[in-house]
Order: C-alpha cells, then sequence, then structure tokens
C-alpha cells in the first residue's frame, strides 16, 4: 500500500512520530474520525493536544520505541511532524531499514486532504484564526470541506478529511521536515491564498529578512492566473510582496483602501462588535472571540468567503457562532473574590514580542482598570539577538512582567550570537519596564503569582505590586505549555 492508495475503508494503519504537535494531532484525529487506525509517539504529552488525543480514542506513548510501534501491527505508513522527524530517530531508522513509507506532515496533508479548490491560510500571525473562523464558514455553508487547523478550536474539530471539493488549510512557513527544509505551505498547492501577514520570524531557519520573505513572494508567484489571493493591506511585509501576483488580489484591513474595511471596533469581556465595509456596503459583525486583533482576522475570512460565493447571512451567523481557539485569548479562569474584585486568567499564545504586545494592548483596551500580570516565554525567534530592538514597549500595558526558566535549546557551538536566556531577556525587558522578575523557580512563581490576588499589603516577595483595586488579569504569553503552570495557578486560585 503507497501513500497515494491509502484508502480508509480498507482500515489502514498509521503511526505518528512527533503526534502531539498542534497540526499532526490535528491530522491524526481527522485521520482516526475517518476510520484509519492510528497510533503516535511523542518525546513528551502536554494539554490540550493530550487530552484532544485522549478524548478521541487515540493511543500513543513517550519516547521513540520501535517494539512498542509494533505492537497494534505493522504500520502501513508512517507520519513524521515536529519533533520526531529527525534523522537518528529510532523508529524513523526502523521504518527505513523495513521499507515503510514515511512522509513529513506537510507531504501527507499535500497528497490526502488538498482538494480541487484549495484555501491556504499563511502569514507570521493570523493564520490558524482565520482558517478555523473560514472552516467553520465553508462547514455552514454545506461545503463539506476538509480542513487541518494548527490549533485546537473550541466549537469545532481541528482536523477532518470530507467529501467536498474545498480544502481549507493552515499553512505554515517552518521547514516540513528536518530533512527537508522547504516551508510546509510548499506543499499545499493553493488555489485561494488568505496573506495575513509578513514579519521576519524563524530566524534559526532564515537567517536574513530576504530569506524569510523569498518563501512568501514564491508562494504568492505560484497562484494561478485563475486563483484568488485575499491580502491584508494594513501589513506592510504582505503590500511588499503583492505585486508579485498574476491572479486576482482583493484586500483587506482598517485602511481606506481596502476593499473590505474593518471599522467601528467595539470591544468587550464578552467578545466584539464591528462593521466591515465592501462595495459601498456595511455588514455588522459579531463574535464570541475577544482581542480586538481579530476583527483584522474575521475580516479576512468574511473577504474570501464572500468572494467565492457564499451569502453574508450564512458568513454573519458562522462568524457569531464560532467560539474561538484553545490558547488564542482562551479564558482558563474568571472569579469574584469576597471583596468584590475579580480575577481573570488568560492563556494567549504570543511567542513574539510584536504578539506579546498586541495581546497586551487589547487586555488594557477590555480591562482598563485592573492590574495585569504577564508570564512571558518568547519561541526561538523571539530570543534572538536581532529580536531585541522589538521589545521596547512591548509589555507597557502591563503593571507587572515576570520571565519564567526559558526552555533549553539546542545551540550550535559554532554560532556567533547564542539565544537570550532568561535573566537576558528580563534585563532587557526591564529597560522600558519598571516592574520585571526572572523567577526560575516554578513553584515559587505559581507562589507568588496566585498571591497577588490576595495579599493587602503592596509587598510580596519579590514583586512589588499594589494590591489590585478593580481586579486582576493574569496573562501567559508564549507557546509552550509553561509546564504546567497554568493549570496550577489556576487550581490554586478557585480555591
Amino acid at each position: 500500500m503507497t501513500p497515494q492508495n491509502l484508502n480508509p475503508s480498507s482500515r489502514p494503519s498509521v503511526h505518528f512520530i512527533g503526534i502531539c504537535g498542534v497540526g499532526t494531532s490535528a491530522v491524526a484525529i481527522a485521520l482516526h474520525n475517518a476510520g484509519y487506525k492510528i497510533t503516535g509517539s511523542d518525546k513528551g504529552f502536554y494539554p490540550p493536544v493530550s487530552t484532544a488525543l485522549e478524548n478521541a480514542g487515540i493511543k500513543f506513548y513517550a519516547g521513540f520505541h520501535p517494539e512498542r510501534l509494533l505492537v497494534g501491527g505493522t504500520p502501513d505508513i508512517i507520519i513524521a511532524g515536529g519533533s520526531g522527524t529527525g534523522s537518528s530517530n529510532p523508529e524513523i531508522l526502523w521504518a527505513k531499514e523495513h521499507n515503510i513509507p514515511v512522509l513529513s506532515f506537510a507531504e501527507f496533508i499535500g497528497t490526502h486532504f488538498i482538494k480541487k479548490n484549495s484555501v491556504v491560510t499563511v502569514g507570521t500571525w493570523g493564520k490558524t484564526s482565520t482558517s478555523a473562523i473560514l472552516a467553520h464558514i465553508l462547514i455552514q455553508a454545506g461545503l463539506h470541506p476538509s480542513y487541518m487547523i494548527g490549533g485546537l478550536p473550541i466549537n469545532l474539530d481541528s482536523g477532518k478529511l470530507n467529501t467536498g471539493d474545498w480544502s481549507v488549510i493552515e499553512g505554515d512557513e517552518y521547514q516540513s521536515a528536518i530533512w527537508d527544509r522547504r516551508p510546509k505551505f510548499a506543499y499545499y498547492s493553493p488555489t485561494h491564498l488568505l496573506l495575513t501577514s509578513v514579519s521576519w520570524d524563524h530566524a534559526d531557519l532564515y537567517p536574513t529578512e530576504d530569506a524569510y520573505f523569498t518563501e512568501f513572494e514564491k508562494l504568492v508567484e505560484s497562484i494561478p492566473e485563475s486563483g484568488l489571493i485575499i491580502a491584508c493591506i494594513d501589513n506592510p511585509g504582505v503590500r511588499k510582496i503583492i505585486g508579485n501576483a498574476k491572479c486576482k488580489v482583493v484586500t483587506y484591513g482598517s485602511r481606506s483602501s481596502a476593499d473590505y474595511r474593518y471599522v467601528k471596533v467595539g470591544e468587550s469581556r464578552t467578545g466584539l462588535r464591528f462593521g466591515i465595509h465592501h462595495n459601498k456596503e456595511s455588514y455588522a459583525i459579531e463574535s464570541q472571540m475577544i482581542g480586538g486583533f481579530q476583527a483584522e482576522n474575521i475580516t479576512g475570512a468574511f473577504a474570501l468567503a464572500k468572494e467565492i460565493g457564499i451569502e453574508t447571512k450564512i458568513i454573519s451567523s458562522s462568524i457569531a457562532s464560532f467560539i474561538g481557539i484553545k490558547r488564542r485569548f482562551e479564558k482558563r479562569l474568571e472569579k469574584i473574590n469576597s471583596g468584590g474584585s475579580s480575577v481573570t486568567l488568560f492563556d494567549c499564545h504570543a511567542p513574539t514580542p510584536e504578539k506579546a504586545r498586541a495581546c497586551l494592548r487589547d487586555l488594557r483596551n477590555i480591562y482598563d482598570k485592573e492590574k495585569i500580570i504577564a508570564i512571558y516565554e518568547p519561541n526561538i525567534g523571539g530570543r534572538t539577538q536581532e529580536s531585541a530592538i522589538k521589545y521596547t514597549d512591548a509589555f507597557s500595558s502591563a503593571d507587572v512582567v515576570i520571565i519564567p526558566r526559558l526552555t533549553s535549546l539546542k545551540v550550535d557551538p559554532k554560532a556567533t550570537h547564542k539565544p537570550m536566556e532568561s535573566r537576558e531577556l528580563a534585563q532587557l525587558i526591564a529597560r522600558a519596564h519598571s516592574n520585571v522578575r526572572y523567577l526560575p523557580n516554578d513553584e515559587q512563581l505559581v507562589t507568588q503569582v496566585t498571591e497577588i490576588t490576595r495579599l493587602a499589603a503592596g509587598q510580596l516577595g519579590h514583586l512589588e505590586v499594589q494590591p489590585p483595586s478593580e481586579g486582576c488579569v493574569i496573562v501567559f504569553l508564549g507557546s509552550h505549555g509553561f509546564r504546567g503552570m497554568i493549570e496550577q495557578v489556576v487550581e490554586k486560585l478557585k480555591t
């Protein structure tokens, strides 16, 4: 059985190496629901992805062990993603020795999920929310799309194989595998491209801004003349590259020149309200998602759906019924204390200074009287020396900034510049912020964060903060799971 003729009716067996990635888990769950026999392995498992796999009934194990891989029988194919794509991975070595096909996660999507009408959302930020909203709209419109979201939507499966002629795929620009440095979106053959943003990222893979932009330029040029690009005109990087398109380009954003322009964004603790102007028509939009930046993502999804002929009524009602995505302003706790003040905890995927700035700005707009406590861990790109300038005033909307012990990185001993470590990052942010602390001990961090909301005095260990008069907002900003600290803080605050 070859990767191209896998048929779910024959109950093919697929093993995922690196199954705990948000993308690989989405594909695994989609295949499981389509009738495939699925197993998986990874170096570690953490919520919310591990919970999603468990809820789906998928068997997985920690570590990479060929003998455990065979417990359910020899797999027909192996899909490798994330931490599982190393050439020295023992399960990959075993597969090659036994002539078992091994595909990267992106290769498999390219051969099994992509349909005649291939919608791909790409960009440095915004692609997860936008692709999830789009998939939800197409489902509600009865188009039966196949789709894959690189996140966990709250009221939508993260991936699905379906019967329609449309696919909606989140297109990641990071390398497809350790053995394949091409971006994942190179495999998705888009006929319709939604381009949210282009701003140099992943400096470990793209050492220069030009190298990063080149991949997006090639993607834009690849869209056929009969295709369509929906582009965010507000973003300088997008404006820089859309001139390379040979197909129709429709723009969206807040600029007066945008074909689909969003206006009068109103933010509250329950969601968003704003308008979209297009061709002298105005559309009222309501969303349950928090964060003013989502108006841009929603408008992009609205524009693409409208351009492919979906009725406005269906688009608007789909946006209103879409709840959101885990770790995108996910509200993990909201509690009123006995004295009347409140404590709210958010989990936000914001591993870069730009994303952290946007999240904190929106929180400040909504919670204008509360104290905001930000715990931040950057991704690899956010730890490069080149990213240092982006931290200027990035945390100005927070009252307290806490840097935990950062995840250890493999560092090339020959590299000229080493990634920033925790203390160095804290010192960098402290240049423009008066209350930044480095807390390397997880238990101490959890205790101090929770006590901020409880003590009446203004002095708390190493954190000098006044007691919140209106309440306190705690926000974890990053891409990793913070080693369970989010769950620990939530449990402590519940008592």
